[in-house]
């Protein structure tokens, strides 16, 4: 009986994986072959070679990060506050949301320019969405881009701020911080 090859995606978890823990240089196909208990084989079957895969982690954390978290909040309709108040949520823990691995990404471009160009587009398309929600309730343009601005910060830095916030959690002063952009 032919025993079934490792399919492709899980390869893909896999990478993103080590990319988290270790940043691209992680990314090893024997590795990455070891932690699966798979040989080598099946990785050139999907992949060819290791830049291949590399870009494939990119193109599905940027897919992960941008378009399915937007579908995930535009698919419940609602206007842009409700749709506001459901973009933290939309924001599921999966592999490729990993905070890690987003900074491990965002350190990545420091040193490739094509990877730079990559987070450009993925946080360019972040604020946008933001821009537009924020926009069509607030009047003022500048007004508009500073909530986008604050909410982005918040959502991809929050956790990284290790204040102590007199007797809140760290979700109580990102909650808090929702409630304001929304007014």
């Amino acid at each position: 009986m032919a025993q079934a090859r490792t399919p492709r995606g899980k390869w893909i978890e896999e990478g993103l994986r080590a990319l988290a823990a270790g940043g691209p240089d992680a990314v090893r196909v024997e590795p990455l072959a070891q932690s699966l208990g798979v040989s080598k084989g099946g990785f050139y079957w999907h992949f060819g070679d290791r830049e291949t895969l590399l870009g494939e982690l990119l193109d599905a954390w940027e897919r992960d990060v941008t378009e399915q978290v937007i579908e995930r909040v535009e698919s419940e309709g609602g206007d842009a506050r409700e749709r506001l108040r459901r973009l933290p949520e939309a924001i599921v823990p999966k592999v490729t949301t990993d905070i890690r691995t987003d900074l491990a990404i965002r350190e990545w471009a420091r040193r490739d320019e094509r990877v730079a160009e990559r987070l450009r587009r993925v946080d360019t398309r972040r604020m946008d969405y933001l821009r537009s929600l924020f926009a069509a309730f607030c009047a003022d343009d500048d007004e508009a881009e500073a909530r986008a601005m604050t909410a982005f910060s918040v959502w991809l830095g929050g956790h990284l701020i290790a204040a102590d916030h007199h007797g809140r959690a760290p979700e109580e002063v990102r909650e808090l911080v929702w409630q304001r952009l929304l007014r």
